[in-house]
């Protein structure tokens, strides 16, 4: 079976220059320090260098580790900096505090702040600088904090006009879809006030005439070319009925809809969303069709409900006599069982019901998880 995969959530990027410079600001003052050390340094160098490994590869959960581990980093190679003023500690230090600053928010960029100045102040006060080194390394993590500052606003105004231009491509879209639809219902409109009504009064005509031959006793053979048109006439009504039927639906696919609420959740929340759809997509039954989109609006909902900003897993798989659907939200937890189900659920549900499908929810090892079973009915026309 073929696999199309959609991703909606970051990817994790192979390490670069940056990364392995970002590490090697900390281990290489590290063990250059290594031979100056006195034994009762060397768990502080060992402290350092293991906290150090989350810059070179950020684990993705939990979040906490990469930024306790920078706090550790700046606390142990202050210290080392205080202890050997002569090694390059301070460049992990400096460098440390930096990335935490540029990299988070108020809260750590304070932290590290803080911290350096108290190395800096224990520095100067036990080696007894005179107060210009004292100022001059001070004025270290001032600038460090207006650079870090402007980084983020670069970043943020970034972010603001990649927003304001996806906005303007999402209006733009709607605009023509809009003006598509308006068309399309224009067409829709011809279509059944011309083509619909002309069939069906020549329908009638038709019958009549059928009637009239068989109380005049025509030949069966004429009666038998009017039923026929009159047949066609009846099979062409209901093709246009089918036409305009059509016309006046937008009909979206299922993994396109899927793929748009998982877009719309990863906006909302920052949090990762993943389609992945197996199979060949095809275009379902309008019942089908809703109840799936249905079912990942409802999830979705819940998620953002009960587990905010937790990641959310969704398959999609295509096969010749159903159509699997599967919601995984990763809380990282496994969540309590839920006392009854909710009404999102139980209309969920029903909805799998008239279609004869089998729907499974309930906790999982780390989150939620929805699995539903449909047959794939597809379009008659």
């Amino acid at each position: 079976m073929d696999t199309v995969t959609i991703t909606t959530g970051e990817e994790r990027r192979p390490l670069g220059p940056l990364d392995w410079l970002r590490w090697g600001l900390v281990s290489f003052p590290m063990l250059v320090s290594i031979p100056g050390a006195s034994g009762w340094l060397w768990p502080l160098i060992g402290v350092t260098l293991v906290c150090s490994v989350p810059m070179l590869r950020p684990p993705a959960r939990p979040a906490w580790v990469l930024p306790a581990g920078m706090v550790v980093v700046i606390m142990s190679s202050g210290t080392l900096w205080v202890l050997q003023p002569n090694s390059l500690t301070s460049v992990a230090m400096f460098s440390t505090t930096f990335y935490l600053m540029r990299a988070y928010g108020k809260v750590l960029t304070t932290a590290a702040t803080v911290l350096s100045v108290i190395a800096i102040v224990a520095m100067a006060w036990i080696h007894r600088l005179d107060w210009l080194s004292a100022v001059s390394i001070l004025s270290l993590p001032v600038v460090m904090l207006l650079l870090a500052a402007n980084r983020r606003g670069r970043s943020a105004r970034l972010e603001q006009t990649e927003l304001a231009l996806a906005r303007a491509q999402t209006a733009a879209e709607e605009h023509a879809r809009a003006a598509a639809l308006a068309e399309r219902a224009r067409i829709a409109r011809e279509v059944h006030d011309v083509l619909a009504h002309s069939l069906a009064g020549l329908a009638l005509n038709l019958q009549g005439a059928r009637l009239m031959l068989v109380r005049d006793g025509a030949s069966p053979d004429a009666v038998a070319q009017v039923e026929r048109a009159q047949k066609l006439a009846s099979d062409g009504l209901a093709e246009a009925r089918k036409a305009v039927a059509a016309l006046r639906e937008d009909a979206v696919p299922v993994e396109r809809a899927v793929a748009d609420l998982l877009a719309g959740y990863r906006l909302d929340t920052g949090a990762r969303a993943d389609l992945v759809v197996e199979g060949e997509p095809r275009e379902l039954d309008a019942a089908v069709g809703t109840t799936l989109v249905r079912a990942v609006q409802e999830a979705l909902a819940n998620t953002r409900k009960h587990a905010q900003k937790a990641d959310v897993d969704v398959t999609l798989v295509f096969s010749p006599e159903q159509v699997e659907l599967t919601i995984a939200d990763r809380q990282g937890r496994r969540p309590p069982d839920a006392p009854a189900a909710g009404y999102g659920l139980r209309g969920m549900g029903e909805r799998v019901a008239l279609l004869e499908g089998e729907l499974v929810s309930g906790p999982g090892e780390d989150g939620w998880r929805i699995h539903l079973t449909v047959p794939a009915w597809t379009c008659a026309w």
